[in-house]
């Protein structure tokens, strides 16, 4: 038998990717702060950029905002064509989140501003993953299954 497809809110996934985002961009730069100003770290600029760091602490919360979004696309695009779509989905989050995190380590900054940024993407990648995810399975509509007929009760003359 053919189930229907449950239907996407595209206006309920949106809007809380787009909060996503915010948090994303928010995570991004509490992290730098908090690593440059407590801990000393390089994260993205070198310590003379001071704990505002210079343009690359703007650039990274908006790439942080814009993997929401990118996140968030990927999530509609696998709701409406793929079966078990939450399951790809855990996927790519996971492998990219991955790879986000190994990507410090082909810089020649210092073990501790590599160690620190992919710690840092680490988080971003967890709390991108499971925000999108959650908004996406609220966002499902499901459509009501039609009632196929069954037997007829017997009935007695």
């Amino acid at each position: 038998m053919n189930e229907p497809r449950p239907a996407v809110n595209a206006g309920k996934l949106w809007s809380g990717g787009a909060a996503t985002a915010a948090v994303a961009a928010l995570i991004a730069i509490a992290g730098i702060l908090f690593g440059r100003g407590l801990f000393d770290i390089d994260v993205l600029a070198p310590k003379g950029e001071g704990t505002w760091g210079d343009a690359s602490t703007g650039w990274y919360a908006f790439g942080a905002a814009m993997a929401a979004l990118v996140v968030t696309g990927l999530a509609h695009v696998l709701l409406v064509t793929t079966p078990r779509p939450m399951r790809f989905f855990g996927w790519v989050v996971a492998l990219g989140t991955v790879v986000a995190m190994l990507a410090p380590f082909v810089t020649d900054a210092s073990l501790g501003s590599r160690l620190y940024t992919a710690g840092l993407n680490m988080i971003l990648g967890i709390a991108i993953g499971s925000l999108v995810a959650g908004v996406a399975k609220s966002s499902l509509i499901r459509v009501a299954r039609p009632q196929t007929p069954g037997p007829y009760p017997r009935t007695y003359s």
